[in-house]
């Protein structure tokens, strides 16, 4: 099983770059390039729910599971 980051699709559809979102979440440039990389092993609920209030979208917009 597989959990594909889909962070770079709903930055694109809202116009917004990395930094831009690093500094609306308050999150690092580099943890937040390693979730959008897809290389993140986990993931702060308080740091999904800032990232889904600033791109205004839901957890299942930036999360999907993928079967192997």
């Amino acid at each position: 099983m597989a959990i594909v980051v889909n962070l770079d699709v709903m930055m694109a559809k809202r116009k917004m770059s990395l930094n831009e979102l690093s500094e609306k979440v308050d999150i690092t440039l580099a943890n937040l390039s390693i979730l959008k990389t897809g290389k993140a092993k986990a993931v702060r609920f308080s740091t999904l729910e800032a990232i889904c209030k600033v791109l205004d979208c839901q957890p299942g917009d930036i999360l999907e599971f993928v079967e192997d």
